[in-house]
């Protein structure tokens, strides 16, 4: 189903009837004379200032609190406010004033915070860049959020050889900090472009600015944090829930403790938790499905874990709830273009009955549910998600027609962003999620237009066609797939073919598995059937008959065919081939430490992704633990 065109708002009285539905803690209002609810909107306040000033505020009450605890690495208050004012300055002799465009290449660690602060007491906007992104991908969001410069980690701005103008930042930080630049940011002011998939194949930069940041994360109603707690920041810096890690610990003058590895397992973080004592924690929905799914330790050791993402499975809740009945558990919802969350409920035992809902508008956020004529729908029917209040995003950078597309001005309601999101209201005022009515798809947490994939394939010369959609071959695992029509000539390798993908998109858009097609299904209206292609998806041919798997081999392969759900009985078989990903690596690997005792780091998981490959890394861990397993070992004869 595509988007309606967007609908001309009726003026009338009864469309000024939907209010927006009340947020946690409001009264729910009597039914007006027509049976429908209606709200009123508290008056709002001041604008919350900038985050600068925010953590500035902290650092004079408890200078001498945890900021930021990376590993070793500590920083107070003080010395955070220090350090960034200090950077500030630096960066404003080598350029940087307000107004620009800034993007940061930096290693998720403590810098990356002064960096962040820093950028912003320059007056610039923050414009993060993923270090494990494309060259090519990097440059293209740096161009679209019209960054005028690259600052970032020495190492990493080598690596990326970005064609552009770079500045390396120090290594260790600057300690002179007398000299404050000469003007906050504004609470209207941008904080940050983040980038989400763009249908046309071009990436949308949404411009955040600080205080709907600010009015997100500080004294927030919709969970617990307060000055005492220490909140994990795992996320990539890209991913609009790194906001909530590194703001939502400064604003409440709590500390942010860095998960250091770069591409943490499940074991990495049960330990990062447990050796800082941290206490919140947010999981993308299909991370969270993973650890619940396993017991993880990692949830006796936290007090609050807010998910979101993607829909939250009510088993899961509900066996993470009884097994750990302290734990605050809340279902977060909402677009990047309304400030990370929009909608939050802590979610109980009775509400994993049915289907979780996603809670009421927290934090300022409003939300209106019309049809396609721009009515509102009567509670308990489906419609769009219309999102309002004070923490929209001020639109997509460079590209005003689709700003004005998307950020609409309703007659009755003000500006309001349309999701695309299908939502109904239950009586009590929550609201429980259905869908989209576009393609749009979330996998693993990421927003993913296929558009954007499929563009990227027609771009290859090989490729006459192609049409990109999701295959769930279990309730709790989504993997793309991608369906080519090969243009005459040679026909393209669906290796070869993810490969190319992977030199231009970020991982999240590449592909799980590729498939040849002689042509793509279509509706009878001549428009792509993806549900027709889902049902295309194949599992691997007869090929050539496999010999028999070693030992270790055989363990790997079982291992494989749990995280898999088929059966895997090839020494060659690759897992991403087979659909595996990088989620279900992990899952692997838990696998791996708890059913054999070896560690892999998901770098070598990937560098070998054969159950050959395995198998050898396996040997050789166990090989160096246990000494007296390795051929030639000499025998033990009891000393006689």
């Amino acid at each position: 189903m595509t988007i309606p065109r967007t609908p001309a708002f009726p003026s009338s009285p009864d469309a000024r009837k939907e209010g927006p539905v009340p947020t946690e803690g409001t009264p729910s209002p009597a039914p007006g004379p027509s049976g429908e609810r209606t709200a009123s909107v508290t008056a709002a306040g001041p604008p919350a200032p900038g985050l600068p000033a925010l953590v500035a505020r902290h650092a004079a009450r408890t200078p001498h609190a945890l900021a930021v605890a990376d590993g070793d690495t500590t920083l107070t208050y003080a010395q955070l406010v220090s350090s960034a004012r200090a950077l500030a300055g630096h960066l404003r002799t080598h350029g940087v004033g307000p107004g620009d465009s800034v993007a940061l290449l930096m290693p998720r660690c403590a810098r990356t915070v002064v960096a962040q602060l820093a950028l912003w007491w320059a007056g610039a906007v923050c414009v993060p860049l993923d270090p494990a992104h494309p060259r090519a991908r990097s440059e293209a969001l740096a161009a679209e959020a019209g960054a005028t410069l690259t600052v970032g980690d020495s190492k990493l701005l080598e690596s990326a050889a970005l064609t552009g103008a770079t500045l390396a930042l120090p290594g260790e930080p600057l300690v002179d900090g007398d000299h404050l630049p000469a003007a906050e940011p504004g609470p209207d002011a941008t904080a940050f472009i983040m980038f989400t998939s763009g249908s046309t194949g071009r990436p949308k930069g949404v411009a955040v600015p600080h205080h709907a940041i600010a009015e997100l994360v500080t004294d927030p109603a919709y969970l617990t944090l307060t000055s005492r707690d220490r909140v994990l920041f795992h996320s990539p810096m890209t991913f609009d829930a790194s906001t909530f890690e590194v703001w939502g610990a400064l604003a409440n003058g709590a500390a942010v403790v860095v998960c250091t590895a770069e591409r943490p397992s499940f074991e990495d973080l049960a330990r990062h938790v447990e050796r800082h004592g941290v206490t919140v924690a947010f999981f993308t929905t299909a991370l969270f499905h993973q650890l619940a799914g396993r017991r993880s330790r990692i949830f006796s050791l936290l007090r609050t874990v807010i998910v979101g993402g993607e829909a939250l499975s009510a088993h899961h809740a509900r066996a993470v709830l009884r097994a750990f009945p302290w734990l605050e558990l809340v279902n977060g919802y909402g677009p990047t273009e309304a400030t990370t969350f929009t909608t939050a409920h802590t979610v109980t035992d009775a509400d994993c009955d049915g289907q979780v809902p996603i809670g009421r508008p927290i934090a300022g956020a409003t939300v209106h549910l019309l049809d396609d004529t721009g009515r509102p729908v009567p509670d308990g029917e489906q419609g769009e998600l219309w999102i309002g209040g004070s923490r929209l995003a001020h639109g997509y950078t460079g590209q005003p027609e689709l700003t004005a597309e998307r950020f609409v001005h309703h007659p009755g309601l003000g500006r309001l962003y349309r999701s695309g999101d299908l939502v109904s209201r239950r009586s009590d005022g929550h609201l429980d999620f259905h869908g989209r009515t576009d393609d749009q798809v979330k996998i693993r947490g990421f927003r993913i237009e296929p558009a954007e994939i499929e563009h990227a394939l027609r771009e290859r010369p090989e490729v006459a066609d192609a049409a990109v959609t999701v295959h769930r071959p279990a309730p709790d695992d989504a993997r793309l797939a991608a369906f080519v029509v090969a243009a005459s000539g040679p026909v393209p390798r669906p290796d070869a073919l993810r490969d190319r993908l992977a030199a231009v998109l970020p991982a999240h858009l590449v592909p799980d598995e590729v498939q040849l097609v002689d042509a793509l299904p279509l509706t009878p209206s001549g428009k792509v059937d993806r549900r027709a292609l889902a049902d295309l998806v194949t599992a691997d041919g007869p090929g050539t008959p496999a010999g028999p798997l070693g030992p270790l081999e055989q363990a790997v392969a079982e291992i494989w065919s749990r995280s898999l759900g088929r059966e895997v009985t090839r020494a060659d078989a690759d897992f991403l081939a087979l659909g595996g990903h990088s989620l279900l690596a992990l899952a692997v690997t838990d696998d791996l430490r708890e059913d054999l005792g070896v560690e892999l780091t998901l770098a070598d998981f990937f560098a070998a992704p054969t159950v050959a490959g395995h198998a050898a890394l396996v040997e050789r861990a166990l090989l160096a633990t246990h000494s007296d397993l390795r051929p030639g070992a000499p025998e033990d004869t009891d000393g006689h």
